[in-house]
């Protein structure tokens, strides 16, 4: 039985794993990229405080020994759903099952100027290139003779009141004031100003009101500039335009404002909800196909009660889902009935800064340093391998007592030869 996995973020790799000792399977994963990466954590690559490879790992490493789990390097372009085959940009491949767990891509709802000069946080590319464009512009900033537009540089807007958007917040307000004041003299007497903009009335708006306001209290007395019921209308790589009328100077839009679901050719349209999300049943199939699933943040279903419009797009919610579509595999192999998916909510959190967090238990909430020190411990397990938990948090106890980390390098491709700088 020939299962392809296309997408080996959190859903893809965990059900992967979890079907790897079932001789009855061929597991095929289909990845973009040859490694798989941990989203949480790609803001401190941006920043400088993490090594790219302390939240990644390569694919062909990791099913090494594997005999029924391959990988295959590629872009999925379309399943053809009568000759149960998908077309990659690099070659076919024929499947029993397809699995998709393609995860979310940044939404910047319909706003091509966002969309040019923008920086997204969803890939680890994505993080690369932000933390180029900051130092970069720190680097001009110094040089810089005009007031005005050295204050331009230096300021960083970031767009939406999510976890992402509150942690790189936080973030930009330690190096500002344990970094850039002490690496940069010629800066030492310009104001830099970081702005947290959300559209709606409350940051972290999934979580408790308890964890809203301590959060909105904790990023005020770091000097981040909370601006609620404030959206984005446009941005020229210069101003940030907002609907209200208002704007700001700035060289450093961060987006992390919302996220969508990718829309695959060869899927009837009945077959996608909200945020082009696939309509699953209880057993994440997808509506419409016969042998198509779907997991994770792509995935949409409506019939777990406790969840009528849809689960969460949060890692907890794709490897549970990973963990049952693994056992009804299972089933399906012995001819037995599926097992319905119900989502087992076991909180939420998010980081604001050194010893500042806020976590939200399904009785229970904390914040301050214990919940810093629980966020740490959850998301350094959740890393994939030993390897990559050891140097993360070689790298975090560097940073903690040094209040430093020396990785604020710029690498980029050189466009002349293709080597690296």
């Amino acid at each position: 039985m020939k299962i392809v996995i296309i997408g080996g973020g959190f859903a893809g790799i965990n059900l992967a794993k979890d079907l790897v000792d079932i001789p009855q399977a061929e597991i095929i994963l289909v990845d973009r990229n040859n490694y798989n990466f941990f989203p949480p954590l790609i803001y401190q690559v941006a920043t400088g405080f993490l090594e790219p490879s302390s939240i990644s790992y390569p694919f062909r490493k990791f099913f090494k020994g594997k005999k029924n789990l391959n990988f295959r390097l590629g872009e999925f372009l379309e399943v053809v759903q009568n000759e149960n085959k998908i077309i990659l940009d690099n070659g076919e491949l024929f499947y029993d099952y397809l699995v998709f767990a393609t995860g979310a891509e940044t939404n910047y709802f319909g706003m091509e100027n966002v969309k040019k000069h923008a920086i997204p946080m969803k890939t680890l590319n994505d993080a690369i290139e932000m933390r180029n464009k900051i130092l970069q512009n720190l680097e001009k900033a110094a040089i810089a003779k005009d007031k005005k537009e050295r204050r331009k540089l230096l300021t960083v807007v970031v767009a939406g009141g999510g976890p992402t958007g509150v942690e790189v917040s936080g973030m930009f307000a330690e190096m500002r004031k344990e970094i850039i004041r002490k690496e940069y003299p010629e800066l030492s007497t310009t104001a830099s100003n970081i702005y947290l903009v959300d559209g709606g009335d409350a940051l972290l708006s999934p979580m408790t009101k308890a964890s809203q306001q301590d959060t909105l209290e904790a990023l005020t007395k770091m000097g981040v500039v909370v601006k609620l019921n404030t959206r984005v209308k446009d941005y020229d790589g210069e101003k940030v335009y907002f609907v209200d009328g208002n704007e700001i100077e700035s060289s450093n839009l961060i987006w992390a404002a919302g996220v969508t679901a990718s829309r695959f050719k060869g899927i009837p349209d009945e077959s996608y909800g909200r945020g082009n999300r696939l309509l699953t049943n209880e057993f994440n199939k997808v509506i419409s196909t016969e042998n198509i699933f779907a997991i994770g943040d792509t995935s949409l279903m409506t019939t777990d009660a406790n969840f009528p419009n849809g689960h969460p797009q949060v890692a907890q919610v794709a490897i549970q889902q990973s963990k049952n579509l693994a056992q009804n595999f299972i089933q399906l192999f012995n001819k037995k009935p599926m097992k319905a998916f119900s989502y087992n909510d076991k909180g939420s959190m998010a980081i604001i800064g050194k010893n500042k967090a806020v976590v939200d238990l399904p009785k229970y909430h904390f914040k301050g340093f214990f919940a810093w020190f629980v966020w740490l411990f959850v998301h350094l397990f959740s890393l994939i391998t030993y390897r990559n938990r050891l140097q993360t948090f070689y790298n975090w106890m560097v940073a903690y007592f040094a209040k430093d980390q020396p990785l604020r390098m710029i690498i980029r491709p050189n466009k002349k030869s293709g080597s690296m700088n």
